[in-house]
């Protein structure tokens, strides 16, 4: 088909134009791009907090719904692993509720040594006792499992990964001698990585100390109930964790005299 051209005369120069007017010359023109598949965002959602945790077992990784594994006491529900919980919430899901009088809640422990090193020691019990609202590292006191009345101390790892020092050797052996005045038996529910060294030959004194008191405990005729849970090494599980009349310990806990950084 033949386009219609329109005839131009300038200065006796005759030249064609085209009916259609071509574009303005530097003008951009714009071209719709064609969207490029999965190339996008990833369409993964993230998991809110709250709601959801995964199993820190290896060999497990489940993602178990917060309420259920509260339910289930922090176990996890598909392999049995157990969930590390503070001394308080220990204490609740062992106690019979408003049951639980706890003893010497307000001794803490004092830097006799003036122990100093990449911090001093009085600057690490400021700081825990800020982050774990505890005094020191176990709980203790007289409750009921059931209608039997006990005597229970419950070591809390996260308070400087649960070491033994003057105050917590004393806490136990003031609950052991409670249990033994009273006629009730001990439950130590531990959780330590030994002696505290920011004490020196004082927290040594305490595994003598506990299991003395034990010692007397045991010739009243009354029994003690060692509960070992992860982990439990050193100096603690050579004194008091390791004389119970019954021993009893979770599923997968590190139980040793020493660390595996030690071995």
């Amino acid at each position: 088909m033949a386009t219609t051209s329109f005839s131009k005369k300038t200065l006796g120069i005759e030249t064609a134009e085209p009916a259609v007017t071509p574009p303005a010359s530097g003008a951009e023109t714009a071209f719709l791009k064609k969207p490029k598949l999965g190339g996008g965002k990833s369409r993964k959602r993230e998991i809110p907090e709250g709601l959801w945790t995964k199993c820190r077992n290896p060999k497990c990784e489940a993602m178990v719904f917060d309420k259920e594994l509260d339910e289930n006491l922090k176990v996890c529900p598909k392999c049995q692993y157990h969930f590390s919980i503070s001394a308080r919430e220990r204490i609740h899901s062992l106690v019979e509720t408003c049951s639980f009088e706890e003893m010497d809640a307000d001794m803490v422990s004092v830097d006799v040594l003036q122990f100093t090193g990449v911090a001093a020691y009085k600057d690490k019990l400021d700081a825990y006792q800020k982050t774990t609202r505890l005094k020191d590292a176990v709980i203790t006191g007289i409750g009921k499992i059931g209608e039997h009345r006990l005597a229970l101390g419950v070591m809390d790892f996260a308070f400087l990964g649960g070491s033994m020092g003057s105050v917590v050797g004393e806490k136990l052996t003031r609950l052991i001698e409670a249990g033994t005045d009273k006629g009730l038996p001990v439950i130590i529910v531990s959780t330590s990585g030994g002696a505290r060294m920011y004490e020196g030959m004082f927290s040594l004194m305490q595994m003598a100390k506990t299991c003395g008191a034990l010692a007397y405990h045991a010739r009243s005729k009354l029994p003690y109930l060692s509960v070992l849970t992860n982990p439990t090494t050193a100096g603690v599980m050579a004194s008091f964790a390791s004389v119970g009349d019954l021993i009893i310990a979770e599923p997968g806990a590190m139980i040793g005299f020493a660390g595996p950084r030690v071995i």
